[in-house]
């Protein structure tokens, strides 16, 4: 693995206020590696190597990253994503994975995910990672519930629901209908939604956003008599009860 030792801009606020870093990798030399750098960054940071462990350390402390390896003992990375993210948690956690596959990567950012990074990496590469996840996360408004007309949305408790009924939605869903509800009755464009909820810039070849939208659209319009989610022929779409 290319973990090439440098010198990182250092953790602003650390001194006052130490950002709170857990890793869960059960590769112990690699674990204790990024203990060592992150600590050098003043990043306070906790480490296990198994997942049971992680889940119950995010039960009693709080924590402003999970570092997150996907093959861990005892409960893996993908079954702790789907284990804290349902309970309502917001943590940023950045997936470390041996998993080459597109797929892969896929699976674990529809589970909750907020960044993933293949192995081999460089620590460089690493850091520059957490610092982007850590201020997007500092710079998220405080949740709030969302509404249009009969579907709300509370991104505190992780759910959404239609005239009462839960929407079983994956966590790329949900962050899809968070962002569309933001900014209800306003036109969105294919670019905007790539840039936010996928945080990648807008190919015109792909129809991810197409394909992701209508997913959306049989959990959220599919039953109910009202369409909310709807297409602007040439511009994108707009959720809006109109």
């Amino acid at each position: 693995m290319e973990l090439e030792t440098e010198k990182t801009n250092p953790n602003p606020a650390a001194a006052l206020h130490p950002t709170r870093i857990l890793i869960a990798e059960d590769d112990i030399p690699l674990a204790s590696f990024l203990q060592r750098a992150l600590g050098n960054d003043r990043y306070a940071v906790d480490l296990v190597h198994d997942g049971e462990a992680a889940l119950q350390l995010l039960t009693e402390a709080h924590y402003d990253l999970l570092i997150l390896d996907l093959n861990l003992p005892r409960l893996d990375g993908l079954a702790l994503l789907r284990e804290i993210r349902p309970s309502g948690s917001r943590i940023p956690v950045l997936v470390l994975t041996a998993r080459s596959r597109v797929e892969d990567r896929i699976t674990a950012l529809d589970s909750g995910a907020d960044d993933c990074l293949t192995k081999p990496f460089s620590l460089q590469e690493l850091t520059a990672r957490i610092r982007a996840i850590l201020r997007r996360n500092h710079e998220r408004p405080q949740p709030g519930p969302l509404q249009v007309a009969d579907l709300v949305l509370s991104a505190e408790e992780h759910r959404a629901e239609r005239s009462g009924k839960k929407l079983d939605l994956t966590a790329k869903e949900f962050a899809l209908l968070e962002y569309l509800m933001a900014n209800a009755r306003h036109p969105v464009t294919r670019e905007m939604i790539m840039e936010n909820v996928w945080r990648e810039h807008y190919d015109g070849r792909s129809n991810l956003v197409d394909v992701y939208v209508k997913y959306l659209r049989d959990k959220v319009d599919l039953d109910f008599p009202t369409k909310l989610v709807h297409t602007i022929r040439g511009i994108g779409y707009v959720l809006t009860e109109n």
